[in-house]
């Protein structure tokens, strides 16, 4: 993977591809879009992942995660990488696990309201969606950071 970027960039087309290419044709119609947005799911995600990774002293590494094949990077520096982007990674995960358990106990103090029972079950697993859109891009980020690292250790020999 020479550069990130663009491989971060054909990942984003491909899933929109996918994405709008199962709603249009589906028979959903556009208007199913907005059933996929949820910003107060995607902020607690957020409100963890970026906070968690500045208090852990990870982030400067997490943002080089996107130059690493452009930029040369000393061992040492490639391997706070992968450990940052694995942070993010398990960070992305709790965020949503929580975002997840909150909507399911917000879900399960209103069944006596059968009505919208559906929509907030939806609701519960957009956090879910978010956390894999997310990992969709950390995973990319993580390889190519650690495949750098053997070709730099290739190098060394």
């Amino acid at each position: 993977m020479k550069n990130i970027r663009f491989v971060l960039l054909g990942e984003i087309i491909l899933f929109l591809g996918v994405f709008l290419f199962n709603i249009l044709f589906g028979g959903w119609g556009v208007s199913a879009i907005a059933w996929f947005l949820d910003l107060p799911s995607f902020l607690l995600i957020a409100l963890i992942l970026f906070p968690g990774l500045i208090i852990m002293g990870a982030w400067k590494d997490f943002i080089k995660a996107f130059s690493v094949g452009i930029r040369s990077y000393s061992l040492l520096e490639l391997k706070n990488i992968i450990e940052a982007v694995g942070a993010a990674q398990k960070l992305t995960l709790f965020g949503a696990l929580f975002a997840i358990i909150i909507s399911a106990l917000l879900l399960l103090g209103r069944l006596d309201d059968l009505a919208i029972m559906g929509a907030n079950l939806a609701v519960c697993f957009l956090s879910g969606f978010y956390a894999v859109i997310i990992e969709f891009i950390l995973l990319p980020l993580r390889l190519n950071a650690e495949c750098r690292m053997n070709e730099e250790m290739d190098l060394g020999e």
